[in-house]
């Protein structure tokens, strides 16, 4: 909500907020929900996870992390995430500049086939990918003349991962930059500075906290995808395994302690990724107090 405040000299800017005058039991009653909800779909199973993790001691725990396919495929997985990442780190920053800077031919088009992994599923995208590069494939008489091996190797992985991942960075970077208009890359401009320094000294710093929010969601989403994964990899151990697919295979070969030993890791990322992102949501909502204030307008984002 916004509310017009006048930031004049002398004056100490306050957190204005809306009091709900809601009933104690009312509040009380939604507050138990949400937290009681999260205890049993989110809370519960992970430290269930953890539980049947150390359920034969922590020896046979460190000897199912530290297994050689295990360590294969946590390679592999940051390997991809890492990967992934920058690409869609290129990918988004290029496409939020031109959909908030430019006018064109084909803006709403781009928009919508940044949204389309969102509405495919990841095993379809993962069969797309068969469909070009497999054997039987449109590019794949040619890549098996030339001795390139995508599917059912890691290149096959990245390629699915990217593509399952790559709505992050743009849909977080578009709404921000609309809203922070072109004002003061124009004022740059005019007083001569080239693209790239506009970028580098302007743009880039109004956009950090949101770009780092974005590549710490698409990094967690590239880190537990399976689907896509699962079709093109091949689960080949050892090389082809990321960290899910290694999970699926332990728990397939009924070795659960080691499964669930492995899928302790996933859980970990996830719980340093949230420290990530509440932290950088920290700096969000404080970037947009500032700015909001320096307007004369105060959002209130808690």
């Amino acid at each position: 909500m916004t509310i017009p405040f006048s930031n004049r000299a002398g004056v100490r800017a306050r957190d204005f907020r809306v009091i709900h005058r809601d009933p104690l039991w009312l509040r009380a009653g939604l507050i138990g929900i949400a937290f009681a909800y999260l205890a049993i779909l989110v809370f519960l199973p992970l430290l269930l996870v953890l539980a049947a993790a150390l359920a034969k001691g922590v020896a046979t725990y460190w000897a199912a992390v530290t297994d050689p396919a295990a360590v294969d495929a946590i390679k592999l997985t940051l390997l991809v995430s890492s990967s992934s990442v920058c690409l869609n780190l290129l990918f988004g920053v290029a496409a939020a500049w031109a959909i908030t800077k430019f006018q064109f031919r084909g803006k709403g088009l781009l928009i919508t086939l940044i949204d389309l992994p969102f509405s495919v599923s990841p095993v379809v995208s993962g069969l797309i990918f068969v469909l070009l590069f497999g054997a039987q494939g449109w590019f794949g008489p040619w890549l098996q003349a030339h001795n390139i091996q995508i599917i059912f190797a890691w290149p096959s992985i990245l390629l699915a991962t990217t593509f399952v991942t790559f709505p992050f960075v743009a849909r977080e970077l578009i709404p921000l930059m609309q809203a922070q208009g072109s004002d003061q890359e124009q004022a740059a401009i005019t007083l001569g500075a080239s693209g790239w320094q506009t970028f580098r000294l302007v743009t880039l710093p109004n956009i950090r906290w949101g770009l780092i929010y974005a590549l710490v969601l698409c990094n967690a989403r590239a880190m537990g995808e399976f689907g896509a994964v699962s079709v093109v990899s091949g689960h080949v151990r050892g090389q082809t395994n990321t960290l899910p697919l290694h999970i699926e295979t332990l728990y397939n070969e009924y070795a659960g302690t080691a499964a669930f030993s492995a899928a302790s890791l996933l859980v970990l990322f996830a719980f340093v990724t949230l420290g990530m992102k509440m932290l950088v949501q920290r700096h969000l909502s404080r970037d947009a107090r500032t700015q909001d204030f320096s307007t004369g307008t105060f959002r209130s984002l808690e």
